[in-house]
């Protein structure tokens, strides 16, 4: 590997307040988006992940002016997600100061708005969330993995590895990998989830869900994750966690910013 890991807090985003769970139940508030933006960017992050957890689950708009005084004070790239529902979503997000817009819900349901958005702005632009967890009792998948929507709260019985490879296939930059299973547990990101996804797809995969320790984020990049992302050990953890975890992945051998 000689592209720098990406170290990604992410701000999970419940009216207008940053949020965390387990297993995306269970939400605690951690805080104001924007304070917690700029203290990332100080902190030495190297993006930021926006994500209004409730957007698709309650039927609305990702709530643009969090986004625009987020972007406003922060001057690393910045992906949101949470509503994004087709082009013009999009537009408003990069012109309220995103740099990419992510996609989950609206994408299942509608697989042509994928070609439809990078054909408009690029591949650069557009990161597919995928939220899988486990096949559970009734549901089978080639891979034992299956796709959900509405913040984990729905299966779809979707195969996991064969949707990321779809969406890879139609033109998203980027895989955002949220394990259901490991979120919010701090013990350790899903190992063989992201083997699976990474032997799939040729493009770049951001591993979510279950860091606790900064030792938690090499193995999930010799499974073959290029960025890392976590949220409650950045939130409720020291200020120079980031710093820690850079470190981490640096004595481990991996480069890093």
């Amino acid at each position: 590997m000689s592209v720098a890991v990406r170290v990604i807090p992410c701000l999970d985003v419940d009216a207008g307040r940053v949020v965390k769970g387990v297993n995306f139940q269970d939400l605690r508030d951690a805080g104001d988006p924007v304070a917690l933006a700029h203290r990332y960017d100080n902190g030495g992050a190297d993006e930021l992940t926006f994500l209004d957890v409730t957007a698709s689950s309650s039927d609305r708009q990702t709530t643009f002016d969090v986004v625009r005084r987020t972007a406003e004070e922060v001057f690393i790239p910045l992906t949101v997600g949470g509503g994004v529902r087709g082009v013009d979503d999009v537009d408003r997000l990069l012109r309220e100061g995103a740099d990419k817009a992510s996609i989950n819900t609206a994408a299942i349901a509608r697989p042509d708005v994928i070609d439809e958005i990078t054909r408009h702005f690029g591949s650069q632009v557009l990161v597919l969330s995928v939220d899988a967890r486990r096949v559970q009792e009734g549901t089978a998948t080639a891979s034992g993995f299956e796709v959900t929507t509405h913040g984990g709260r729905r299966g779809t019985g979707i195969d996991a590895v064969a949707w990321a490879k779809e969406a890879a296939d139609r033109g998203v930059g980027e895989i955002l990998l949220n394990s259901i299973d490991a979120d919010g547990t701090k013990e350790g990101f899903d190992l063989e989830l992201i083997r699976l996804i990474r032997a799939a797809v040729k493009v770049p995969i951001i591993a979510s869900g279950g860091a606790g320790v900064p030792e938690h984020f090499p193995p999930a990049i010799e499974a073959g994750a290029d960025a890392v992302l976590a949220a409650s050990m950045f939130h409720f953890g020291p200020d120079d966690m980031i710093a820690r975890v850079k470190a981490a992945i640096r004595d481990a051998g991996f480069p890093v910013r």
